[in-house]
């Protein structure tokens, strides 16, 4: 046993200077301080096991862990090998059952599904489910260890949303925990999936339809209104082309130079910018369209993007671009959106011009299969839905015609 001579004190621990060797200040009962050449200091215990000596048991970092700390510690350490058990083999479980939990926690278990998915996702999307996660399930389940959460835990958590108001992201924030939940049975470390008992806890969200205005008469009155637009020339070219291509809004304002084919007259929009991330993306251009990408052709084909920020050329056309060009115009949200232009497409042409569905389909970026289920390629039904481009865009412009017509009687 040391004596209180060799006792440690506060005054004398930060007294202590590095020298050219790591020396030692002993404190008693085999603990001492470790002080090394560039000043750091580490707590350690000397021990004996099994009649052997041991490798010193590391203790802390000095003035992170105090002396008081390190010497309770120690006394700790001392009543492990008082009732026979090696303090050093205890530490090392202890800390593979902390990475073991860690690695089996709700956030280790989303964040690596996260990961394994992301390639299919488009970066819209992979933010979205990122947002759902950190908004909504993280505060509250994210040092949980997956297999120990339960049913109704996880519908508390749900229920925090949804009292918001807000039922659709509730609804979502349930279907992604689902997925981590089954993506962790597949992994070994759950059970079962606990959010199949939670069917019909939660309140159903109404399904809205984002606005469209799809009634050939207000449609010709509509293209008049934006081709009267008065804001800047490549939000509107991104208005003028949305209703000629039907598109979806995101592939729209991040179109890239690159991806105009004028020789062909078409789009073809890679694989990798798809929602779907299954298959790459032709858009047969019509004359119209040609026309409006030539002109926009001449201030922004030096850069990367066909519609560049106002912001900075390296950056795509904000996501509210053609949404705020609508609203200038008169069509707020519950009117009309720049996600509508494909339900104006897709009604009108199979309602009104009678064009084939599957073609409509195809054109829209929609999942067709086979009659073995097969996905069509890419190019299928090319030359039809080349002459539907061109139909669509030609009555485009009788609308308009008809409707200035009236106008003027």
């Amino acid at each position: 046993m040391a004596t209180e001579i060799d006792k440690l004190s506060e005054l004398a621990i930060k007294a202590a200077k590095p020298k050219d060797k790591p020396y030692k200040l002993a404190d008693g009962r085999g603990m001492y301080l470790h002080v090394m050449p560039n000043g750091s200091k580490y707590w350690r215990l000397k021990y004996r096991y099994a009649g052997k000596e041991r490798s010193p048991l590391a203790l802390g970092v000095y003035p992170e862990m105090t002396l008081k700390a390190a010497r309770q510690a120690t006394t700790e350490a001392r009543e492990l090998l008082r009732v026979g058990q090696d303090p050093g083999n205890v530490r090392r479980v202890d800390k593979l059952a902390r990475a073991s939990a860690a690695a089996s926690s709700f956030e280790a278990v989303a964040l690596e599904w996260i990961e394994k998915e992301r390639n299919g996702w488009t970066d819209n999307y992979t933010k979205r489910v990122g947002w759902l996660f950190e908004r909504n399930l993280f505060p509250w389940l994210r040092h949980r260890p997956i297999s120990d959460i339960t049913a109704q835990e996880l519908l508390a958590v749900l229920r925090r949303t949804e009292s918001k108001g807000i039922l659709e992201t509730a609804y979502r924030t349930k279907q992604v925990a689902g997925k981590v939940f089954r993506y962790a049975v597949g992994s070994g470390r759950a059970e079962r999936d606990i959010t199949q008992d939670l069917r019909d806890q939660l309140k159903t969200p109404t399904k809205k339809h984002l606005a469209a205005i799809t009634d050939p008469k207000k449609v010709g009155a509509l293209l008049i209104a934006m081709d009267g637009y008065s804001g800047t020339p490549t939000v509107k070219a991104a208005l003028l082309l949305s209703p000629l291509l039907f598109c979806r809004p995101g592939e729209l304002r991040q179109l890239e130079w690159s991806e105009i084919n004028f020789e062909e007259k078409r789009i073809e929009i890679p694989v990798e910018k798809m929602k779907t991330r299954e298959q790459a993306h032709i858009i047969p251009l019509s004359e119209q369209a040609i026309n409006i990408l030539l002109e926009l052709q001449q201030l922004t084909g030096r850069g990367k993007y066909v519609f560049p920020s106002a912001r900075g050329a390296s950056r795509p056309l904000s996501e509210n671009g053609v949404r705020t060009a609508l609203r200038a115009l008169g069509y707020d949200n519950a009117t009309m959106t720049p996600h509508g232009f494909r339900a104006m497409a897709r009604t009108i042409l199979d309602e009104v011009l009678g064009y084939r569905v599957d073609w409509i389909e195809h054109q829209l970026a929609h999942a067709v299969k086979d009659p073995n289920g097969r996905a069509y390629n890419r190019t299928a039904h090319m030359e039809g839905r080349r002459e539907m481009m061109q139909g669509w865009a030609d009555y485009l412009e009788k609308l308009k015609n008809e409707t200035i017509t009236s106008q003027d009687k």
